[in-house]
């Protein structure tokens, strides 16, 4: 390799770094929605279309759910979403099988879809109420006069 060579790869490498941008990920953004009947489906499935980015947009009535796919950012879609005046969130809903206390307070939801409870941080847990506490004492086997059975 010349000269000539080194200073077209030189070249070439200093040209690719300038003009190199960051690529976006393709990313899925799930909102809950708030729709009663196809009309609203098709109302909120073109203004979700409209965000720049958006390659597809999926609308499941039945769950309240409309998944967009594509470039987009997950703000940009619920700020769409909310310009339908109907009520909307981002989809709070994870497979319990994912979570470390499903049925915590706060987390198991009667609304949502089967096998699926909301998603909590992880620092929720379950907490001992005061009757459970005396249960545990009444049958414990270091006091030999709890449990006049045994």
């Amino acid at each position: 390799m010349g000269i000539q060579g080194t200073l077209e790869y030189l070249s070439d490498l200093l040209s690719s770094a300038k003009t190199k941008k960051k690529k976006k990920q393709t990313q899925t953004v799930a909102v809950k929605i708030r729709m009663d009947c196809e009309g609203c489906a098709r109302k909120v499935k073109k203004v979700l279309s409209g965000v720049k980015g958006a390659k597809s947009v999926d609308i499941d009535l039945k769950q309240q759910k409309a998944t967009v796919t594509g470039y987009v950012d997950a703000k940009k879609v619920l700020k769409a979403a909310q310009s339908t005046k109907k009520k909307c969130e981002l989809w709070p809903y994870v497979p319990y099988t994912l979570v470390a206390h499903p049925y915590v307070a706060g987390a198991y939801d009667k609304k949502a879809p089967p096998n699926m409870v909301r998603s909590l941080p992880s620092t929720a847990t379950i907490t001992e109420s005061a009757v459970d506490d005396h249960y545990t004492q009444m049958f414990s086997e270091e006091n030999p006069n709890a449990c006049s059975v045994m």
